[in-house]
């Protein structure tokens, strides 16, 4: 697929329905039959929006994927590492892309300005937690990610396993098409 041509920029508090809408759809598509139905159910655009709008007021590090027409097609959050029991100081929390824009570059473009914008923040290094089922695992390995952990978190009482992605450098060594497993994102 072509690469969209997009403008990756800040976050402000009027994208909070874009951004939650992109969150929202992406859990939609990626978790059914992995996280249950009563979790997903109980997700709303208005929650969200609700939660973007905060941290993006709060100064949270959100980084948008816009296209002309198409208005947000992707987002992404991130700063300091949550948990200090590994060896990277900066963390990637959420890295979302509609699904309609799957491998179109949304993916790769924001995660390329988050590993700058955790450089500028003074970050060398950076850990990223996916869901053990979640097939961005696979884009995290095409773009030079190492698994590093595994782990499993409660949502609504229910475990999810989760696996991090680590890079010792805030540099993505893209591997060539033919190798990627997965290039949705």
């Amino acid at each position: 697929m072509e690469n969209l041509p997009l403008t990756i920029r800040p976050a402000r508090p009027a994208d909070a329905p874009a951004v939650a809408r992109v969150y929202l759809e992406s859990w939609q598509d990626t978790y059914p039959g992995a996280l249950s139905n009563t979790l997903l159910a109980n997700m709303s655009i208005g929650g969200q929006t609700g939660r973007w709008r905060a941290a993006i007021c709060q100064g949270e590090h959100v980084l948008v994927a816009e296209h002309e027409r198409h208005g947000v097609v992707a987002m992404t959050s991130f700063g300091a590492t949550r948990d200090r029991s590994f060896s990277f100081d900066g963390e990637v929390y959420t890295l979302y892309v509609d699904p309609s824009f799957l491998g179109q570059g949304a993916g790769s473009k924001l995660l390329e300005a988050a590993f700058s914008a955790l450089g500028r923040q003074g970050c060398r290094s950076c850990i990223i937690w996916a869901h053990a089922k979640n097939n961005a695992r696979f884009f995290y390995e095409a773009m030079g990610g190492r698994i590093v952990a595994e782990r499993t978190e409660r949502m609504m009482g229910d475990p999810v396993p989760e696996v991090a992605f680590g890079w010792t450098n805030l540099t993505i060594r893209e591997r060539s098409a033919s190798l990627r497993q997965d290039p949705s994102a």
